[in-house]
């Protein structure tokens, strides 16, 4: 009976251990959530500040998985290029050992302390970045509680039958023990728990340092899975970085099993402690892959690319990819899934546009009929994110994720209205043309070339814009506001000029030429207050009027 309870408290104290990871994790995220996703983005630059980074914000989320997800989405969308995006992986992977080496030391005296202050933060204060604090306090507490309940747990079970002949096998063979911690880590989706368990293991003389780091490299490997299985039914190639950071880390394995038995004792020589010396290896093995595939991410990304092509889903396109149920427990990954599914409604819409220039220098009227299909899956990815994200706990949301939840639907609301003009507005106007059967000169055709050309560039400063928040970015596309207005009053007065010197043979085209450029300005205006306009407001740079304050005077 003694025995089952002893087992019960085990598992209790690693439930333990896992709910204060899930408590500093969810506390983090919404303290800070859209300011580090934001941050991340800005930094996807090259290769080494992407690094820093991934490392950066991982150190404060403690969740690669998190980070893994934004880039991801980032990478997904076409915001960043997969070099960069697979060197913010790598720096995340080193990001997630930082608490793991904090916890190294004994911390058990501060548990008490920091459940005080967390409690106090959380109950008292009336800010919620403050409550919010207080939760991630609260965590790390039950964390520290949780592993000093572990060592007092532990030294009873090393005379169990069946957990010695576990563990001797772990012990012997080194590989038995990485596919054991990588099952774990993938079931409890942390590594920093897995890991930190390993050391209570190691730090009480249950497991000899040797299978020790085998299930230090078994964690590490099983935290690179969850990645790679979420979204399996989408395009494949969207998981690049995911799979690339799965292989590295497979790689990584297969370096350290083969060199085992020989850092083994040198890494026990270097510092005594077993609990220490389990934080280290953690660290000196993504460190040590760091190192080794940075040089290596130009060709790696190359095979990734060659090993994942992109493909023609034959599924219908208008079906969400991206909105996992599951991740709605974490509003953080849910609104990044559903910026990753608004970035399917960019590509739609600049389809259109395509679409629209090609049926305005052409006789083929299935281009119209294409075109129009087209609008149907903006209206219906619009719809499936709408509901997604409206359907978050408001509970579980900071401010900041209220926030990300009204840029999501001012973003996709604007972008189907695009798609609604373009269907309504601009096709009909194409076809009247084609009913007709006239052509646009070759200057009239070079303009509307380059009003499409501009709306595409617009389109897509637009998408960055909403998954970074850049405001220089924002006010760009805000100007183009002003080179519409004069493309139009251009046209307009070449029209009125025509009408004034009675050129009747040309009255119909300019009419037609002019129409378009009008529906050309409505799209862009969407576009700008799809992503600029929230933005700038956030910034404090937009008026709430464009009137004069004397008008009255």
């Amino acid at each position: 009976m003694s025995g089952s309870l002893t087992l019960i408290d085990l598992c209790g104290a690693i439930a333990l251990l896992l709910w204060g990871v899930h408590m500093v994790q969810s506390g983090i995220q919404r303290a800070f959530g859209a300011e580090l996703r934001r941050s991340l983005g800005a930094a996807l630059g090259d290769r080494f500040r992407a690094f820093a980074a991934g490392l950066g914000t991982t150190a404060v989320l403690q969740s690669s998985t998190a980070t893994g997800l934004i880039v991801t989405a980032f990478a997904a969308g076409g915001l960043v290029e997969l070099v960069p995006a697979l060197a913010a992986m790598l720096g995340a992977n080193v990001g997630t050992t930082l608490i793991v080496q904090a916890f190294s030391f004994d911390m058990s005296r501060v548990s008490p302390l920091l459940l005080l202050i967390g409690v106090i933060m959380f109950r008292r204060s009336q800010q919620t970045r403050t409550r919010d604090l207080g939760r991630v306090a609260i965590g790390l507490g039950l964390m520290l509680l949780a592993l000093h309940r572990l060592l007092e747990l532990v030294t009873p079970f090393e005379d169990v039958p069946s957990l010695r002949l576990l563990l001797g096998e772990v012990a012997t063979e080194p590989f038995v023990g990485v596919l054991i911690a990588a099952a774990l880590t993938w079931a409890a989706h942390s590594s920093v728990a897995i890991v930190l368990l390993v050391m209570s293991l190691a730090a009480r003389g249950v497991i000899p340092p040797h299978a020790a780091f085998a299930l230090v490299m078994g964690a590490n490997l099983g935290s690179a899975i969850n990645p790679v299985l979420e979204g399996v039914d989408g395009d494949w190639s969207t998981r690049r970085v995911a799979v690339g950071n799965l292989l590295n880390r497979l790689l990584g394995v297969v370096i350290g099993l083969t060199l085992l038995d020989h850092l083994a004792p040198w890494l026990v020589t270097l510092d005594p402690d077993n609990s220490r010396v389990v934080a280290d290896f953690h660290t000196g093995f993504n460190v040590v892959l760091a190192i080794i595939f940075l040089p290596m991410l130009r060709p790696f990304a190359r095979l990734l690319e060659r090993l994942l092509p992109k493909r023609v889903d034959v599924s219908d396109p208008s079906l969400p990819r991206y909105l996992d149920a599951s991740a709605r427990e974490t509003p953080m990954i849910a609104l990044a899934n559903a910026s990753r599914e608004a970035l399917r409604m960019v590509d739609v819409l600049e389809s259109m546009l395509q679409g629209v220039d090609a049926a305005l220098k052409g006789r083929d009227r299935s281009v119209l009929t294409e075109t129009r299909r087209q609008d149907d899956m903006l209206d219906h990815l619009n719809t499936a994110i709408r509901d997604y994200i409206t359907a978050l706990d408001s509970d579980d949301l900071s401010p900041s994720d209220t926030r990300r939840i009204g840029e999501i639907l001012v973003f996709i609301t604007n972008l189907e209205h695009a798609g609604d003009v373009i269907e309504r507005n601009v096709i009909n106007t194409a076809e009247k043309r084609l009913k007709r059967g006239v052509a646009f000169s070759p200057d009239t055709l070079v303009a509307l070339e380059d009003a499409l050309g501009r709306l595409e560039r617009n389109l897509r400063t637009a998408s960055a814009v909403f998954m970074t928040g850049d405001a220089a970015a924002a006010r760009a596309l805000v100007g183009e506001k002003a080179i519409f207005r004069d493309i139009e009053q251009s046209a307009t007065e070449t029209h009125f000029d025509r009408l004034r010197t009675g050129q009747s043979e040309k009255l119909e085209l300019s009419a037609l030429h002019l129409d378009l450029l009008r529906d050309l300005k409505r799209v862009n205006a969407h576009l700008v207050a799809a992503a600029a306009y929230p933005v700038l407001q956030d910034q404090g740079e937009l008026l709430s009027s464009r009137l004069r304050n004397d008008i009255g005077g």
